[in-house]
């Protein structure tokens, strides 16, 4: 089985004429329709919005894209704050989740009006002794324990640093309800990646639980809940990709089974789909500059893991198609490798792909969502450009290449050599 690019060869040709390789190309047709796609299968709830994961792939001319398709924006950062703002993303527009937080994120969070998702109950003090306690706030959630689908466990929440328990959550409202807080919302994120339409419908079943819980002991009747991201994508060809209309319906399903008969029909329903939004819409392209030939075969490509980290510290699966070799025989099998210092910089181990010569390019498939994003200078090696191909067909530069100027930038060379 295979993925088919959204590139062909003479085009990707045509643009590393004037950019080169390695570059990230994000595909705005296929961004917008899939959000279009997400919106339908939720407009079944009134209060329904998206919050795009800026974490995902911070990149402004990305998030004014979602912006005018609907979307509001998830920061975890102080900076991703700024650039939301500036962006043009305003109070409700903007969630702030994050966490072992900073005064000066929780200050620019309360100047912009954003709403806050408090990941610990002792940021209750911390939040109010810095800022101040907003009249709208969100708790964040983690039950603990396993997270399972029909006996199969999806991930391990026990284990992760986010969120309240139950009875701190329950705590949590009591306090904040004391200190003024009118409009509650919660949030939770359980498993990540997952490539299964029964985990939003599973998760929004458990959250709906606790809603109704936290009405019956505090009196607080949650106005909207967060089903946060974990909505994952199918890296690889064989996998069944995830259905957003059946996700939603089953959403709904749920939402019909708990929450209305409890007297809340009104509560609004929050998603932060960053990997489902825009990983399967962007690429990163490189070339094969290098044929090594010893106990294995290696292909060595300019780009490295320094521009896409998932595979050397995750193991992740990238598909990689040999752009116009679409339809050629997969009978060599390859390590792809890049040029960093560290035996895991590949992005592919014992791959079967066409005969790969110099000169070729490689489409990596599905690094729209942290790919880019998670980038590095370890080696001094750049960050690429990020391209952006439009719906007319032409490409724009939406975030330059770095130089070696902008690697020695932030140094003080002060009298260093004139000593």
């Amino acid at each position: 089985m295979t993925k088919t690019p959204f590139v062909t060869k003479e085009q990707v040709e045509k643009i590393a004429e004037k950019y080169p390789t390695p570059f990230y190309l994000y595909d705005e047709k296929s961004i917008r329709e899939n959000m279009r796609k997400v919106l339908k299968a939720f407009a079944w709830n009134k209060g329904y919005k998206e919050y795009f994961a800026v974490k995902a792939t911070p990149t402004p001319a990305i998030l004014k894209i979602l912006q005018e398709e609907g979307c509001g924006v998830d920061c975890s950062s102080y900076t991703e704050l700024l650039m939301s703002h500036a962006c043009g993303f305003k109070d409700k527009e903007i969630m702030f989740s994050s966490n072992v937080t900073p005064a000066q994120d929780y200050q620019l969070a309360r100047k912009l009006n954003a709403t806050i998702n408090l990941d610990d109950i002792t940021h209750i003090d911390f939040l109010e002794k810095v800022a101040s306690i907003p009249k709208i706030i969100s708790c964040r959630f983690n039950p603990g324990g396993d997270f399972s689908i029909s006996n199969k466990i999806m991930d391990n929440p026990g284990d992760a640093k986010y969120g309240m328990t139950k009875a701190q959550l329950i705590e949590a409202f009591k306090i904040l309800k004391s200190k003024g807080v009118e409009h509650f919302g919660m949030h939770a994120f359980l498993a990540s990646n997952t490539v299964t339409n029964e985990y939003y419908p599973e998760l929004a079943r458990q959250l709906f639980k606790v809603a109704v819980e936290l009405k019956e002991k505090t009196g607080v009747a949650v106005e909207f809940i967060n089903l946060s991201g974990g909505v994952g994508i199918a890296y690889k060809p064989d996998q069944q990709s995830n259905d957003i209309e059946v996700i939603g319906a089953g959403v709904k399903k749920v939402y019909e089974e708990i929450l209305v008969p409890a007297g809340m029909g009104n509560v609004a329903i929050f998603t932060e789909m960053g990997r489902f939004i825009l990983g399967p819409y962007g690429a990163l392209i490189t070339k094969a500059i290098h044929a090594k030939h010893i106990y294995k075969e290696y292909i060595g490509v300019d780009a490295c893991a320094a521009n896409l980290m998932r595979p050397a510290i995750y193991g992740a699966y990238h598909h990689i198609t040999v752009l116009g070799k679409e339809n050629a025989p997969c009978d060599h099998k390859y390590d792809v490798t890049g040029g960093l210092c560290e035996n895991s910089d590949k992005f592919a181990i014992d791959r079967m792909l066409p005969e790969i010569k110099n000169g070729d390019y490689l489409f990596i498939h599905d690094a729209g969502a942290h790919g880019f994003s998670m980038g590095y200078n370890y080696n001094g090696k750049l960050r690429s450009a990020e391209l952006l191909l439009k719906e007319d067909g032409s490409v724009e530069m939406i975030r330059r290449a770095e130089t070696p100027a902008d690697y020695f930038a932030t140094f003080d060379f002060t009298g260093l050599f004139n000593k």
